[in-house]
């Protein structure tokens, strides 16, 4: 069985990350996915490096990991976009594809007119996904918009960190784009949504998605926390908001996490590691009142998990359905027997590159299939056979076209 989007051909004219997430996760899907690239330079992230990628002799490639990160699956072509005989490939490229996904600044495109009125007036049928960072309207929408700045204008940062009055207090950010993979996740929604529709009506639409909408949307419950108290959430560190116990506990040897999600699962902690009566405390009986006395709760509990290594805590609180895990690091992750069972790392083949790693798509169906065939391209690597294989472009008009840096 072909991958669920097998027949869906997407256009990218996206960079960085939050484009190229969301493409990435429709070519595993089974979408043949064009990415357009600027000749001799390409994606930026191709030169965010170090680490690069080593060939099978263990010698460096010129192959960043942050560009490997984002862009298997794909058919790299080079087109000088700045060029109106390259913005006339790519509204011929744009005439027979279902989707384009791009994250130039507001109007950029439509300054070579490669806009959505533009392409739909030639397309229809055209689902067109601009990523910005602050979207097409309001005050901010002509600003460049970068995952550091939306992490902290979202309020994420405010969240995100030591509480105040504590040791190496302070926001921080999170240790990965999460804005940008966020809203290449949500683009991928939204895009799949538009598939619908059209497949319900014949008509393609534009789709707005600002980096910062989606962090806010993300702030989920904190924000829900706002709204119906009144307080603003602070950052509260190693501990939830809503729940205790639900945070780092030391052991003998290290830490675990220990998330207790209910107050049966807080019974039947106290009752494993030995100590009923907190179970019975009038301050610990609920969640709310665990929550209201959390620093009583947590000093006490700590008399206990001190006394074990934290494998012993994982295995003995397994026993009794209460979740107590690790705190890894990310080569601890890819040795964990669960990752491993989950086929979460990849590697793939490249004739020039050797094994190409990855990380797998997290979806898994029971019927279609995710077949991982193409590592990340070469700048350029497809866009002969592209061009001849989408356009019928004879070998005399490429090589016209090479000759006059178009491609």
């Amino acid at each position: 069985m072909p991958g669920p989007l097998t027949g869906i051909r997407v256009l990218d004219l996206s960079r960085v990350m939050a484009g190229p997430w969301s493409t990435q996760i429709m070519a595993d899907l089974g979408a043949e996915v064009i990415k357009i690239e600027r000749p001799q330079l390409g994606d930026d992230t191709r030169h965010w490096g170090p680490p690069w990628l080593k060939d099978r002799d263990g010698n460096p490639t010129t192959q960043s990991a942050y560009y490997l990160s984002a862009n298997r699956g794909k058919y790299s072509v080079t087109v000088d976009i700045g060029t109106p005989e390259g913005q006339a490939l790519v509204r011929e490229m744009a005439t027979q594809c279902d989707v384009l996904v791009e994250n130039f600044k507001t109007g950029g495109l439509e300054k070579k007119g490669l806009g959505y009125k533009d392409l739909s007036t030639l397309n229809p049928g055209l689902v067109y996904c601009s990523i910005t960072g602050f979207g097409h309207t309001g005050p901010m929408a002509d600003n460049a918009g970068y995952d550091y700045l939306i992490q902290a204008q979202s309020g994420l940062m405010s969240i995100t960190g030591v509480a105040d009055g504590q040791p190496g207090a302070g926001p921080q950010r999170v240790g990965m784009a999460v804005a940008d993979l966020t809203t290449g996740m949500n683009a991928t929604v939204a895009i799949l949504a538009a598939i619908h529709h059209r497949s319900k009506t014949g008509e393609g639409q534009h789709i707005d998605m600002a980096l910062l909408d989606v962090q806010v949307s993300w702030l989920a419950n904190q924000a829900l926390n706002y709204f119906c108290s009144g307080s603003v959430p602070s950052r509260t560190g190693e501990y939830h908001p809503n729940l205790a116990p639900y945070q780092p506990f030391p052991t003998k040897d290290g830490q675990v996490i220990i998330a207790v999600g209910n107050d049966a699962q807080f019974q039947r902690l106290c009752d494993i590691i030995g100590c009923k009566e907190l179970a019975e405390d009038p301050r610990f009986v609920t969640n709310p009142q665990r929550v209201g006395h959390r620093q009583e709760l947590v000093g006490k509990l700590c008399e206990y998990t001190r006394t074990r290594t934290s494998r012993e805590w994982m295995d003995c609180l397994a026993t009794v359905h209460v979740p107590c895990g690790p705190i890894q690091n990310i080569a601890e992750v890819f040795e964990d027997p669960q990752v491993k069972a989950r086929n979460m790392k990849l590697e793939l083949e490249h004739p020039l590159l050797g094994k190409v790693p990855g990380v797998a798509n997290p979806i898994k169906f029971s019927k279609t299939r995710q077949d991982y065939e193409k590592a990340p391209p070469l700048l350029g690597e497809d866009t002969v056979a592209t061009l001849q294989r989408m356009l019928g472009k004879s070998p005399e008009e490429i090589r016209d076209l090479q000759a006059r840096g178009v491609i």
